[in-house]
């Protein structure tokens, strides 16, 4: 099963605007998120999506894919359908989608989504461990699953909610990558929206709550943080720093 990574990377950003072109440690954004994905290896091809020609410039510079999608989609699972749906991709049975704010994404949850797609879930996405202390942070999304793995529900809220205060509640911390057979992929953007979708604000909860299993690898250790803010940026950049003084001689 040949895996086609995409990295959608949209130019207009409301919190942060040009978001993938900001420099990072020396480099733009979406260029160490290309190098995660690729370093991470779940990838039989690694593509960005992009609505602007300055991102795909940027991307082939280093020598990766671009792919000019339509400026009109709504969500980064419409830029992703758009390039699985090009002829010169049609051997790829899943796809990964890797969202470009994520440069620090954890190894476990690429290859964990991915996992979840190979033994027959037809929507595969990863959560790591979370801080009981951090629940109530709705910029991190918690999901809860059944005993076979598969998400229950993602929320913004804390959940599961500790009603009796025992302090064992244990939360998962969604990670924002999802793999899916092509045929997943083409269902979820024909789906139409759920209110609940746009309550909390997650695109995921149109496809589960539409009936489609999402399978959850759930893997040791805290979700990496994404790129939102300018907050975010300045703490991704600090973690960045820090390990290119680890490995440097």
């Amino acid at each position: 099963m040949p895996v086609l990574g995409v990295i959608p990377a949209r130019l207009g950003s409301s919190r942060l605007p040009r978001k993938p072109l900001l420099p990072l440690a020396g480099e733009p954004l979406v260029v160490w998120v290309v190098r995660r994905v690729l370093d991470a290896g779940p990838c039989d091809r690694v593509v960005v999506a992009t609505d602007a020609r300055e991102v795909a410039a940027v991307v082939e510079r280093i020598g990766c894919e671009a792919m000019l999608t339509s400026a009109e989609h709504r969500s980064g699972t419409e830029r992703v359908a758009e390039v699985a749906a090009n002829k010169s991709f049609s051997a790829f049975d899943v796809v990964l989608n890797v969202q470009g704010d994520e440069p620090l994404v954890a190894r476990a949850a690429l290859h964990g989504a991915v996992s979840r797609v190979r033994a027959g879930d037809p929507i595969g996405t990863a959560a790591g461990e979370l801080d009981p202390a951090l629940a109530r942070d709705p910029n991190r999304v918690k999901v809860v699953t059944d005993p076979r793995g598969r998400a229950l529900y993602f929320s913004r809220a804390p959940i599961p909610y500790d009603r009796d205060g025992s302090g064992d509640v244990i939360y998962h911390q969604h990670v924002g990558v999802y793999a899916y057979t092509r045929e997943a992929l083409d269902r979820w953007v024909r789906l139409p929206p759920v209110p609940e979708e746009q309550w909390e604000r997650l695109e995921q909860l149109r496809p589960l709550l539409h009936g489609m299993a999402i399978g959850v690898a759930l893997f040791p250790g805290a979700a990496a943080p994404g790129v939102d803010t300018a907050e975010d940026l300045r703490h991704v950049e600090a973690q960045l720093t820090r390990q290119l003084k680890e490995v440097s001689p």
